[in-house]
Formats: structure tokens, sequence, C-alpha cells
């Protein structure tokens, strides 16, 4: 249903990734050959922690119903901004409609979230799942969204204290109330959340075959694999991305994340902790 990357480490430009890679994102919203959708045009969003250490942590986000291929504003922010971690998204929407407030990432407080996949017959169990999010974070919720809602579900489980038990308490209660109306396989994807320190990727789905996710292997290490690539230049020693696809073509940059799987990753490296049905 989307694509979505997103990077931690050493500041950088996100058009490093965005733009220039190989199958970067913005390839990526052109043709998809791991999606379930091959073009990604429905909107695209940019969201990024500042690179000052002196500022607080708290992410801005660029939004737009445009493909992404065809937005110069895409372009000029992505050059213009540096961060330690950055989210990037390209939309195909299942349902709800085009709008900017459907796009992602979405933001609340410090945190960043994204997501890839769907909510089966969301319209079936919206109202239950809406009603679960707490009061006071109701009225923030902006768009229309499955993603959205599952975000807000996240923040309502206590994402703040504990992000793996929020997410895992976000998803059960979408599997508790969609088996509860008859969906077999209510969840669908892979997910990302940061709370501009850590990043945590997650790889999971009801029916065990979840869209497909990759994190890099660590730089020194392709360094050493690759020492004529002069394409790693650009990434300091503590850089890692997740995506939804591979960047390029060359073995062993890029490793699977395993089905039901969380990917955590911080400034001591990459580690993979099982998810719910692992």
């Amino acid at each position: 249903m989307c694509r979505w990357l997103a990077y931690t480490g050493e500041p950088l430009q996100p058009s490093t990734l965005v733009l220039d890679a190989q199958h970067s994102v913005v390839a990526m919203s052109l043709n998809s050959p791991l999606g379930a959708e091959t073009v990604n045009g429905d909107g695209f969003g940019l969201g990024w922690y500042p690179a000052d250490a002196a500022l607080p942590r708290h992410p801005a986000v660029f939004r737009s119903i445009e493909p992404a291929w065809h937005d110069q504003n895409l372009r000029e922010i992505s050059r213009a901004v540096r961060s330690p971690l950055f989210f990037a998204h390209v939309r195909a929407a299942a349902g709800p409609p085009i709008q900017q407030t459907n796009c992602h990432p979405f933001r609340f407080d410090r945190w960043l979230f994204m997501h890839n996949g769907g909510i089966a017959q969301f319209g079936l169990i919206r109202r239950d799942l809406m009603l679960a999010v707490d009061p006071s974070l109701y009225p923030h919720i902006q768009g229309t969204t499955d993603s959205e809602v599952l975000f807000y579900l996240a923040l309502t489980y206590g994402l703040a204290d504990d992000p793996i038990a929020a997410v895992g308490a976000a998803i059960r209660r979408v599997e508790e109330v969609g088996r509860a109306a008859g969906v077999q396989f209510p969840m669908q994807g892979t997910l990302a959340v940061s709370d501009g320190e850590t990043l945590w990727a997650f790889r999971y789905s009801s029916q065990g075959r979840s869209r497909t996710l990759f994190h890099s292997a660590d730089v020194p290490t392709l360094r050493t694999m690759y020492p004529d690539a002069s394409r790693l230049d650009a990434f300091g020693d503590h850089a890692q991305v997740v995506v939804s696809e591979p960047l390029n073509d060359l073995p062993g940059v890029f490793l699977e994340v395993p089905e039901s799987t969380v990917a955590v990753l911080d400034s001591y490296g990459f580690r993979h902790a099982a998810f719910l049905g692992a």
C-alpha cells in the first residue's frame, strides 16, 4: 500500500537516500517491484529531527498529496535539511481519501510514526478502535486512515514508556476487535516509530505474510566489503537505514528483517527481538 524509509546516524541530507540512491524512495514511488502496488503516487511525507543537539528533539513534518516524483518542494527541502534521524514515506491510497492529513509520517509530541500495510475491513471496526483511544489523545487525530488510529492506540497503550509493548498492545487490540467482527486476518504491515533517539521498525501480520522490510549492514563492514564504493563516503560509521526495499543491488548491503520481528536501531547499532507471534 505504501513504501517507506527511515534513517538514523550522523546528520545527513535526506536527499542522499530519498532522491539519489539507486532505488530511492522517489524511484520506489514510480516502480516498487517488491510492493503490493508498483506505483505509490497518492502523496508523500518527510519527517525529520533537528541536527542541532541544543534544540529539543521535536520533529518537523512536510507532507503533500502530490506524487513524490512530481514535487519540487520535496527536492528543495530534502537537500536543504540535515538530520540525524528522518522518515520518508510514499503512499498508495487503499480507501481513505487523498489529503495531506492522511499522508505519513504522523507526529505527536516528540514521536514520528509511519506504516506500510493496512487494517483489514477498517471501516467495519473503525468505531470500536477509535473508542479505544485515550480521550485526551482523540482530538489530535486529524485524518481518516487506519495507520493514524494505530499510532494513537500505541500512544494510548504507553508508547512513551515501552514502545515495543505499546505497539504490540495496539496490534493485539486491532486483532481482538477485528476477529470479533469476523475478520480473519486483521493486521498487515511494517511500521516505524521513533522518539528522536531510537528507531523501532516492526514487521508483523496476522497471517504471517508481512510486507518486506530490510535494514542496512553496519557501515564499517560495508567499507570492508566494498572498498571502492565511493558512495559510502557520504555516510558516517553509525549510519543505519531501514527500508521497505533495498536501495541498491549490491549483495550483503541490506539484511531482511524476519517475520514477527522488531529491529531496534540506536547509537549502539542494531538488534532484533521477537515480536508478538514469533
